[in-house]
């Protein structure tokens, strides 16, 4: 048995003895601290963090069908009045009153506006005048003339009878037929005088401005007080319209084809317009002539299209989108399947056709595709694709079977 005195030697601190060794637990710390950090980057890769790839899309639509037809050429245009004129007067004025207002319907003869009259006024005041003086000195004449077919009468009783001579008579029917003369001359006059007086109210008619048709004002270009002019003249400050009006039942549509694709284009070929403002009403329209010249510059065709639907919403210079279909099928001819997209949706992968569709959780699926005929700029698909699937436009090479994108404000849907 250890003495007490031992015991409590053992039990003294020594201050002098060496360190023990240093733990490796504050290492395994910070490894464990770099793993958590790893596995947390990893975790906001996969779960969105990294940024969508944004992308247009296209709607797949059904083709074919029951009396349906397909495009053979996509253009653009414009909504164009065959029948509208910028209203002028015949004669240069300052205008007293306008009664037309943007907006309004006129009918043919509609007084748009008036001049001020009393230039013209004066005028016909002046002519009428003239008529009445003419008419006068045709009365005179005539009064001399019936004096002198008297004299005539008279002498011609007495050159019989021996009682006066030869040279008498003779002045007496000189001065009857120059009077004659006188009176038809005087008569012509009058006729003259006539003439300018109807000239003179013309000239106050043409003060007053009339609509040559019914339509709509679309423009109102001068106001009381201008002054208005047929010609180009006078500068600024000289109007050279009263207003502009439009046949509202004369709106068609022009179109720029290129060239290389007229030969698809025919009379009388049915056509289907969308206007850019109303995005999902397709308008019947049917090719109304194919304009015989090209545009140098620009390498197009104009093509002019007939509305079939007359509607208050169709308006001037609205921007438009036609196809142009080929002619409807029989009862008899088989039924054309598929969709039709957008050829630049179509893509290879593998070498083979591809498409591919946003769904609705904005990530895409790759979708192998059989393919069948070109329409217009458009592929038509026997099978991958459903009609109302949106596809992707352009797709970059980097995009992939499960790739989150975000659609383009601006995508042509």
């Amino acid at each position: 048995m250890d003495h007490p005195q031992d015991l409590l030697n053992e039990l003294r601190i020594e201050r002098n003895a060496p360190a023990p060794p240093r733990s490796w637990r504050w290492l395994w710390v910070v490894l464990a601290l770099v793993v958590v950090a790893a596995v947390a980057l990893a975790a906001v890769r996969m779960f969105g963090g990294d940024k969508a790839i944004e992308v247009h899309v296209a709607t797949a639509t059904a083709i074919g069908g029951a009396g349906g037809s397909a495009s053979v050429l996509d253009a653009t245009g414009y909504v164009t009045a065959h029948r509208e004129a910028t209203v002028s007067s015949k004669i240069t004025g300052k205008v007293k009153e306008i009664f037309i207002e943007e907006g309004q319907h006129v009918d043919a003869g509609f007084v748009m506006a008036t001049l001020d009259p009393i230039d013209a006024n004066a005028q016909r005041n002046l002519a009428q005048s003239q008529v009445a003086a003419a008419r006068s000195q045709v009365d005179s004449m005539q009064a001399q003339l019936k004096s002198a077919q008297a004299d005539a009468a008279r002498m011609q009783e007495m050159a019989a009878k021996k009682l006066i001579s030869r040279q008498q008579l003779d002045q007496a029917v000189a001065l009857r037929d120059n009077l004659h003369a006188q009176v038809e001359a005087a008569q012509h006059n009058v006729q003259v005088a006539t003439d300018n007086a109807h000239i003179a109210d013309l000239g106050v008619d043409n003060t007053v401005v009339r609509a040559p048709f019914a339509g709509v004002v679309i423009a109102k270009s001068a106001q009381a007080g201008e002054i208005v002019s047929p010609f180009s003249a006078g500068g600024g400050f000289t109007r050279t319209g009263i207003g502009t009006i439009v046949d509202m039942d004369s709106l068609e549509i022009e179109v720029d084809v290129n060239e290389a694709y007229i030969g698809r284009v025919q009379p009388k070929m049915p056509v289907e317009a969308v206007l850019n403002a109303y995005p999902d009403w397709k308008i019947p329209a049917e090719v109304i002539a194919i304009i015989p010249t090209a545009d140098r510059a620009k390498a197009t065709v104009k093509v002019r299209i007939a509305l079939k639907s007359k509607d208050p919403r169709i308006v001037p210079d609205m921007g438009v989108r036609v196809s142009f279909l080929e002619a409807a099928p029989t009862a008899a001819a088989p039924k054309e399947e598929g969709v039709r997209v957008p050829a630049s949706t179509i893509v290879k992968r593998d070498g083979k056709p591809v498409a591919f569709v946003v769904d609705d959780k904005d990530k895409v699926s790759q979708r192998a595709l059989n393919l069948g005929r070109s329409i217009g700029d458009d592929r038509q698909v026997l099978s991958g694709l459903g009609a109302g699937d949106s596809v992707v436009i352009d797709p970059p090479p980097a995009l992939a079977d499960g790739t989150k994108v975000k659609i383009a404000a601006d995508t042509q849907q």
